[in-house]
């Protein structure tokens, strides 16, 4: 196994065997817990010119997002945080998104979309397609040299919803992005793929469990196959081309591997990379394997959508 996760193992274990009661006793704690650790990152990674956090317009309300913007940016890119569809901000990950934005030479808009089981599907999606529209609008302004240079991603839930945005794009605007990035992705919200079953007792930041409550959360007794809540059952013809990154010990480590070979089934370019022994989240450790897919994922964008 790789040295650096075996010594993450025991906290990391340690750490989810308690996350599913701590999620169904106190789901606004843990939410606020999070946004609490977050805080201290806020000035930590790559320089950019401008952080800062705005509202837009969405369609219950203002929608928060955070916006790096590096020195000269070529395009942007629409960033859509994880957490199950029931935690995470758009305050989450400043390291990462910093990193992107002066790497790849693209302005980062991380967005703060409405969370279950308040706010069940289709909020979410709506507010994340929202502000897909907004950036539309708004990349020049953000500083785009290129503002038709667009790109969106995500991880795990977040990869989810990325991909249902892009599905309702094509379907109802004909105006594809020109990149989509898929970190560890949910992609299947049925929970019978292969990884998943045979880890599914398992506590490593996710458990089988953990992503039934995910579930039920969000879909709230809808069809689990519908293809904006399960994308791996979607027609994926006519999307962009997408890098698609995840760990070999990952619960969702088939949903990564069958949707790669769908995106490409369907027409579309795509990158796979796996991470040997690489738990759910593995990017946003400080280990190796984090830097080194997080690289590749600011190349794949820097090429697609960035400065070169």
């Amino acid at each position: 196994m790789d040295p650096q996760v075996e010594a993450l193992l025991p906290t990391i274990e340690a750490d989810t065997a308690g996350r599913l009661a701590a999620f169904r006793a106190d789901l606004a704690g843990v939410r606020r817990q999070r946004d609490e650790m977050a805080r201290a990152t806020w000035y930590q990674g790559a320089k950019v010119a401008l952080q800062e956090d705005r509202t837009i317009p969405g369609p219950a309300g203002d929608i928060p997002i955070r916006v790096f913007v590096p020195e000269n940016p070529a395009g942007a890119y629409l960033h859509i945080h994880g957490g199950g569809w029931v935690t995470g901000s758009e305050k989450n990950q400043d390291p990462l998104l910093r990193g992107i934005a002066a790497g790849a030479g693209v302005t980062v808009v991380s967005v703060g979309y409405r969370l279950a089981p308040e706010h069940p599907y289709p909020a979410g999606l709506d507010d994340c397609y929202a502000a897909s529209r907004w950036l539309d609008e708004k990349a020049a302004a953000l500083g785009a040299t290129d503002p038709t240079a667009l790109a969106i991603g995500g991880e795990s839930a977040g990869a989810n919803l990325a991909a249902a945005v892009l599905l309702r794009r094509r379907d109802h605007m004909d105006e594809p992005y020109r990149a989509a990035v898929f970190t560890y992705g949910v992609f299947s919200a049925v929970y019978d793929l292969p990884s998943m079953k045979a880890m599914w007792d398992r506590n490593l930041v996710l458990s089988g469990p953990i992503m039934e409550f995910f579930s039920e959360c969000y879909a709230k007794g809808r069809d689990l196959k519908h293809p904006y809540i399960s994308p791996l059952y979607a027609d994926l013809r006519g999307l962009p081309p997408a890098i698609f990154s995840v760990g070999t010990l990952d619960h969702l480590y088939s949903d990564t591997l069958m949707m790669e070979h769908a995106w490409r089934k369907a027409g579309n370019e795509a990158e796979l990379y796996q991470y040997l022994d690489g738990p759910h989240g593995y990017n946003l450790f400080p280990i190796d394997m984090a830097r080194q897919s997080n690289d590749r994922i600011t190349a794949f964008l820097r090429e697609h959508v960035g400065r070169s």
